[in-house]
């Protein structure tokens, strides 16, 4: 008997329709995916998102997007207003880049102030923010206040990567960052979680989310293992997360 069940893994599951060469076709065929396997959200590019949330009206799979992605660098203003943008086009979970410069400049204030704006756009909407960090360009010390300053503004996720760095989730990360963050924040892993072992594995750390492109892989493994059909898919979107 497995133990897990599959929504234990599917609504783990933040399916990644980020690639900038991922063409209209490739997004909603990634939609149509995503609510095939039933999976937590889509995180999409953001001038789709307004279709993805259209596309999801009546499942249990939530539209998300990205701010200040990958770099982290726009202003804070800048990344409010995408903030605001996102969430009247449908947006309920929103993935935010800490601005990586001001963390390995040591402004802590500045990176507060940064991750508040943007916390406090979608709290006030009802909907959810995941901080993510990129670690591969930062030390512990760094991971850990940025866990503090996270736990401080209220973030709902703290995530170890975009994907789009030079490494992504560490098993060594993930537990540094679940015994930093305060016990309301959760944690997600992004970057190198390419099957269901794997998922399974960050799952064992206190994982609740993990952002994929090989959704399909993992999930029919997962199905595969529990007895559940097949279901099949057509078309592959992945990124490369």
């Amino acid at each position: 008997m497995s133990d897990f069940t599959y929504r234990d893994v599917s609504k783990m599951i933040d399916h990644s329709l980020l690639n900038p060469t991922l063409n209209v076709s490739d997004l909603e065929a990634g939609v149509e995916l995503a609510k095939a396997f039933d999976v937590a959200s889509v995180c999409i590019l953001p001038y789709h998102l307004k279709r993805c949330a259209e596309m999801l009206k009546g499942t249990d799979v939530r539209a998300s997007t990205t701010i200040g992605f990958p770099h982290g660098g726009h202003t804070t203003e800048i990344k409010r207003a995408e903030a605001e943008r996102a969430i009247a086009d449908g947006c309920e979970e929103l993935d935010m880049v800490v601005n990586i410069s001001q963390v390995l400049s040591g402004d802590w204030d500045y990176v507060k102030q940064d991750l508040a704006a943007v916390v406090e756009v979608a709290h006030a909407a009802g909907q959810k923010v995941k901080v993510i960090f990129e670690n591969c360009y930062l030390n512990d010390e760094q991971k850990i206040r940025l866990c503090e300053i996270c736990t401080e503004v209220n973030a709902d996720w703290v995530k170890t990567s975009t994907g789009y760095g030079t490494g992504g989730a560490t098993h060594e990360d993930l537990k540094l960052m679940r015994k930093h963050a305060g016990d309301q924040v959760q944690v997600k892993a992004a970057g190198g979680v390419r099957d269901l072992d794997a998922l399974l594995a960050v799952k064992a750390l206190g994982v609740t989310r993990c952002g994929a492109s090989r959704t399909s892989e993992m999930m029919g493994e997962a199905r595969k293992r529990l007895g559940l059909p097949a279901i099949e898919i057509t078309a592959s979107n992945d990124s490369g997360y």
